[in-house]
Order: structure tokens, then C-alpha cells, then sequence
């Protein structure tokens, strides 16, 4: 009986090992959640993204084949976003405006740069941008010496797997809340990039970055301030160029907490990152 108790007890506190903790929110997205997000007599709030100018090829994420997860979408909890007429959305527009009157040559060229770090699910050997993609695979560790695909082909699949996974959930939140650009609110802002036709919560480069980052901080623990310094920047540059809210980027951080988490928890996933572990612990 005792032993029993014990396989139990040991089986429990593994489970709740691979449950981490989000890290508490900080800095201008602290300042700005703190805001009312509750509308005001305004016909803004009725505002979203426009459907009809969806590509058609955005509602193929939402059938992509599952990996790892069949957890329901809904179980992936972000709170909704805050009114178009509220305070809170009207000084995020502010805090944008003034990313605008700041933002260097520099910086805005880096931005463009970071806007084509994405993860194409259909690319395939052979396809013209399949050395970008698993590239952009290893992104968020790419100060790293040998931290790629060539030098990390089991860990480069598994990434490959999450996200898949990670673009289903992310889409499937956006089509839920189908919240509209910044831009599209206040006529003042310039964005840099006008060809993000789809919707805006939760941002899918801050969604995907911290999704690689809390991964790649499980199989090298050393380097999690790398990766989660690299998490940030993503989503922050699409605050500088204009085209998100910062409660865009917030959003895909808890979401991919969450997600991370889950997948922490799958056996499928479990028996993959161990052989990712392992090939890692023998370079690093």
C-alpha cells in the first residue's frame, strides 16, 4: 500500500514539474493592462477585421493535421481584448504613435527583417524557402554557435511538429476574436507594413516566439534569458513598425505559456523532446 502511494506521489509531482509558471507581466505592457479595457458610447467598438479581405489560404491553418495537441481550442485561454473605445486601447494607440516619432532607419530595417521570420507548415525538402524555414526554426537561439538544423536534425523535426501546432491554436484564436489592426482605428499611425490582411489577437510572431523559446529553454536551461531576450524583440517589433497592439504581443505570450505547458504534459511530445535532449546535451 505504502509503495503504491509512492508510484502515485512520484507520478503527481511529475505532472505538476512540467507545469511552469508564466513570468509575471512587466514593463509598458504592465502599465498599459492596468488601464480600463471597458467601452465607452463609442461606434468604434464594433469595429473588426474586415473578412471579406481574408485570404483564402488563412482558413487552411485551421485544418492543419494535429501533431501532438487535439486539445479544443477554447481550453488555450487569453482574455479578450480590450474595447476599441476603452482607455486602455486608446493609450496603446498613443504608445504606438510615439514608437513612430522614435523609431530609427535602423531599427525599422530590422523590424523587416524580423517580419519574415516565420515557419511555412507546408515548406518541404527541395522547396525554394525550405533552408530559410528550418533556419527560422532555430531564430529565437541564433547567437548560438551549432544551434541549427544541420548541426540539430531531431530537435529541428520536433520544432517542426510545435509549430504546427502552435500555428493551428494561434489562427484558431485569431479567427475567435477577430480583432482589427491599430491602424485601421486611428487614421495618425504610419505603419510600416500594410500587407498583414488578417487579424490581429494574438500577434502569431510573438506567439511563435515565445512558443520556441519556453521549448528551447526546457533542452538548454542555461540559455533561457537568450531565448526569452530574442521572444521579446520579435514581438516588440511589431509594436515599432505599427501593426500591434501591445495586448497583441501579451496575448501570444500567455498563449504560448499555456501551450508549452500541454505540451510539456504529452506523451507523443515527451518521447520527441527526450531524443531533442539528448542530441543536445551531446553538442552544448
Amino acid at each position: 500500500m505504502k509503495k503504491l502511494l509512492f508510484i502515485c506521489l512520484i507520478s503527481v509531482l511529475s505532472v505538476s514539474a512540467q507545469v511552469r509558471k508564466l513570468e509575471p507581466i512587466s514593463g509598458h505592457y504592465k502599465q498599459l493592462a492596468a488601464l480600463s479595457a471597458k467601452s465607452r458610447p463609442d461606434t468604434a467598438d464594433r469595429q473588426q477585421f474586415a473578412l471579406d479581405g481574408l485570404s483564402p489560404k488563412s482558413s487552411l491553418r485551421l485544418k492543419l493535421k494535429p501533431q501532438y495537441l487535439i486539445t479544443p481550442v477554447n481550453d488555450l485561454i487569453i482574455k479578450d481584448f480590450s474595447a476599441n473605445s476603452s482607455d486602455q486601447t486608446k493609450a496603446e494607440i498613443e504608445f504606438l504613435l510615439g514608437l513612430e516619432k522614435t523609431r530609427t532607419p535602423e531599427e525599422v530595417e530590422n523590424c523587416k527583417f524580423l517580419a519574415t521570420v516565420f515557419y511555412n507548415v507546408n515548406t518541404k525538402p527541395g522547396d525554394d524557402d525550405y533552408v530559410k524555414m528550418q533556419q527560422n526554426l532555430f531564430h529565437i537561439g541564433r547567437q548560438i554557435e551549432g544551434f541549427n538544423a544541420q548541426n540539430l536534425p531531431k530537435t529541428a523535426e520536433m520544432m517542426r511538429k510545435v509549430w504546427t501546432d502552435g500555428t493551428y491554436y494561434f489562427w484558431a484564436l485569431k479567427f475567435k476574436y477577430n480583432r482589427t489592426r491599430p491602424y485601421t482605428l486611428d487614421k495618425r499611425m504610419k505603419p510600416v507594413d500594410t500587407g498583414t490582411n488578417f487579424m490581429a489577437y494574438p500577434s502569431g510572431h510573438a506567439s511563435a516566439s515565445y512558443i520556441a523559446a519556453f521549448v528551447y529553454q526546457e533542452l538548454l536551461p542555461k540559455k533561457k534569458e537568450l531565448f526569452q531576450k530574442n521572444a521579446y524583440e520579435m514581438g516588440y517589433s511589431r509594436e515599432i513598425i505599427g501593426v500591434h497592439f501591445p495586448s497583441d504581443t501579451e496575448s501570444g505570450r500567455v498563449f504560448a505559456r499555456q501551450f508549452v505547458n500541454l505540451l510539456l504534459q504529452n506523451e507523443t511530445f515527451k518521447k520527441d523532446f527526450e531524443a531533442a535532449k539528448a542530441e543536445i546535451d551531446s553538442k552544448f
